[in-house]
């Protein structure tokens, strides 16, 4: 019986799993406007009836694949931690993992759900909460792969090039060149290393007029 029991918990999950996938797949191929629960639930494999077992309606649904799609993307940030070098090379490192976390097919799912939420008020406060749980883990993970840099560098380290990574993204969505996006990344690198190794700035003090 209680082997029946988790079996029965465990197809639930996985059913819930799959609606949740589904929808991700739905907003990065059909935008979230043409995301409808009929085209969810066929990809998932569950008739519509059954999806309310899970989620009360869409934007119940939407709101879970808010936190789903940012658990997801935290993996991806965890796990370029772990294979970032230590020692030299720690600033390019964090960009790389930066842009592993701002990126690619998860990063087009968000997309489509914040331009969504900017007329959509309950998308927009299921949104938010996440994408702030988002950006305190990927600092922190910034400032743990650059843990020889000044605390206050490496957060401006990691504001410039979040905004830049997002900028990118939205530019490979346009179809821009994959070879110009590699190669301006390239030159933050240079540029953040470069500043990161840099004299300290000046206090206030000192640059405090007479």
């Amino acid at each position: 019986m209680t082997r029946g029991h988790r079996t029965q918990a465990q197809r639930r999950e996985q059913t819930r799993t799959a609606l949740l996938d589904a929808t991700i797949e739905c907003l990065v191929e059909l935008g979230y406007a043409r995301t409808s629960m009929r085209e969810i639930c066929s990809r998932a494999g569950v008739s519509k009836g059954a999806v309310q077992h899970h989620f009360a309606d869409k934007a119940a649904l939407m709101a879970a694949a808010v936190e789903h799609l940012t658990t997801r993307r935290m993996a991806v940030l965890a796990e370029s931690h772990d294979q970032a070098p230590d020692g030299t090379g720690t600033v390019a490192a964090a960009i790389d993992l930066l842009w592993s976390g701002y990126s690619g097919t998860l990063a087009t799912a968000a997309t489509e759900l914040w331009v969504a939420a900017r007329t959509d008020p309950a998308l927009r406060a299921a949104i938010r909460p996440v994408d702030r749980a988002l950006g305190r883990l990927a600092m922190e993970r910034t400032i743990a792969v650059t843990a020889d840099l000044p605390k206050d560098r490496a957060e401006t380290l990691f504001w410039l090039t979040v905004n830049l990574t997002r900028g990118l993204a939205l530019d490979a969505e346009l179809g821009g060149a994959p070879a110009r996006r590699k190669q301006l990344l390239e030159e933050w690198k240079r540029i953040a290393t470069e500043h990161a190794n840099g004299p300290t700035r000046p206090s206030h003090e000192s640059t405090r007029h007479p």
